[in-house]
């Protein structure tokens, strides 16, 4: 698929399909809606009096052979209230209008913006939506598969706009899209296809790929670092254990200090001896959410040139109830030396991430994030459309929260009080991994804080935004983080 910047009138673009947005609360003398209207001979206005068309956002309607356009098909695109249209909602608009015709052998897409958005975050935003509806979640599928016949996205622009400026944009949309698409098949991958040896190994071939440095470590190199949470996790299945480290070096001065990524890689979740109800597990090949967003990032950052110093970090195993694993009561030795009863073994995520940490903790880093589909208890407090984040530093979190802001990826900032300590004090160890019901998540962040000692370091709990859950017409995992991660990375340093 390729994409371009056209300089035309959106009236004369010869094309498969013009996509334009419309809103709801339109002045009537608008001058490109009073355009419009005359080139449909009224039809606009029609529909409106009577209500078959309400622009409201998401609507998609298609009028084909428009007589006095260029376009065969003119889609009219509903994008709710005009003060509401940014650049986020382009690309979910778009993602929307893409899905609508990608099947229908059209081969030429136009967009024209007509909006007060800058031009190269439409753009942007354009690329991302388009490229986002182009993967679903089908690969297994030997019949009915989606299809894209669309080859050419083109942009519509007006004659003094910053041509260069704009088609980088539209190359860091499409750099950013397919890392999310990347993550978003991975994840997609069930338990007998990805387990730690087949993540380490497309980390590897992403590492070929893009230029990253990698080091993949077995059982006998976690073993000798000390990892013994790692190794608990995984003594349950008969799939080894991996630890993949990533790195890229792309800072003006070799000494400077490395950003850490880490990501959670729980290939399938059982919930170990501390047994998922079978209807809990349907969606267990998604607990590596948070390590292929981190690996999708750093090859969106490779791509991209980041002049940062860069490491990720992956721990990845599978959570399996066999004879060797670990039980309810057990106490097992993290890498950074606390010992920690573990009283839930389907409290797994955090384990693995103690050590990522504490090895990330090693590196001195400028500071550190990590992702994970954490806890149910953060979908309780957040629901659906955000992810939880937390913090232990101002200066990073406003970082992360600009991030978020230009990812389009919600975040909330949720508490680290020190109270919450107490929820997972131990009295046979130095610390348990779960407390009570209550809290849950934030329990289970101030766990992860115990190994991160005095680093800035920031916390996102992605469970609950991990997987589209089932609206519209995009269906199975989402991609969440990757375009966050690298916004945080790719940000001026304070």
């Amino acid at each position: 698929m390729k994409f371009k910047l056209v300089k035309e009138g959106w009236d004369s673009i010869e094309c498969d399909a013009l996509i334009v947005p419309v809103f709801e609360n339109e002045d009537e003398g608008d001058v490109f809606l009073v355009a419009l209207d005359e080139k449909l001979g009224g039809l606009i206005k029609e529909l409106q009096t009577t209500e078959e068309w309400t622009s409201r956002s998401g609507e998609v309607s298609v009028i084909y052979r428009p007589e006095k356009l260029k376009t065969a098909r003119l889609i009219l695109l509903g994008a709710g209230k005009k003060e509401s249209y940014d650049s986020h909602l382009i690309g979910t608009l778009m993602r929307k209008a893409v899905l609508k015709v990608k099947g229908h052998q059209l081969k030429r897409v136009a967009f024209y913006p007509r909006s007060q958005v800058e031009p190269k975050r439409a753009a942007q935003a354009m690329v991302e939506g388009v490229i986002l509806a182009t993967y679903q979640a089908d690969d297994y599928k030997t019949e009915d598969r989606s299809k894209n016949f669309v080859e050419e996205i083109l942009f519509v622009g007006d004659q003094d706009m910053d041509a260069t400026e704009v088609e980088s944009s539209m190359e860091r949309g499409e750099i950013l899209a397919c890392a999310t698409n990347r993550a978003r098949k991975l994840v997609n991958e069930p338990g007998n296809r990805v387990n730690p040896s087949r993540l380490a190994q497309a980390a590897q071939e992403v590492a070929v790929k893009y230029g990253l440095e990698i080091e993949v470590w077995g059982e006998p190199e976690i073993k000798d670092q000390g990892m013994g949470a790692i190794l608990a996790v995984a003594q349950g299945s008969d799939e080894p254990a991996r630890f993949i480290i990533l790195k890229h070096f792309g800072a003006p001065d070799s000494e400077a200090k490395p950003i850490v990524l880490v990501g959670k890689g729980v290939t399938f979740d059982s919930g170990g001896l501390s047994l998922k109800p079978a209807q809990s597990m349907e969606e267990m090949k998604a607990d590596k959410a948070g390590a292929c967003a981190v690996l999708a990032a750093m090859q969106a950052i490779a791509q991209l040139g980041v002049q940062k110093n860069v490491v990720g970090l992956i721990p990845a195993v599978e959570n399996l109830p066999g004879g060797r694993a670990q039980r309810p009561g057990d106490v097992i030795r993290a890498m950074s030396g606390k010992t920690i009863e573990v009283i839930n073994t389907d409290a797994e995520g955090r384990l693995i991430l103690a050590d990522a940490l504490s090895y990330g903790r090693q590196l001195e880093p400028e500071f550190m994030v990590d992702i994970a589909t954490l806890t149910g208890a953060v979908v309780i407090a957040l629901g659906k459309n955000r992810a939880g984040v937390f913090c232990n530093d101002e200066e990073l979190f406003e970082r992360v929260s600009r991030a978020s802001d230009q990812s389009g990826e919600k975040l909330w900032r949720m508490p680290l009080d020190d109270e919450y300590r107490k929820e997972i004090e131990s009295p046979i160890a130095d610390i348990k991994n779960v407390g009570s019901r209550w809290g849950g998540a934030i329990t289970a962040a101030k766990f992860l804080q115990e190994f991160v000692e005095d680093v800035p370091w920031c916390h996102l709990d992605i469970a609950g935004v991990d997987l589209f859950k089932g609206e519209g017409d995009i269906k199975g995992p989402t991609g969440f983080g990757v375009k966050t991660l690298v916004e945080i990375v790719d940000s001026p340093s304070p």
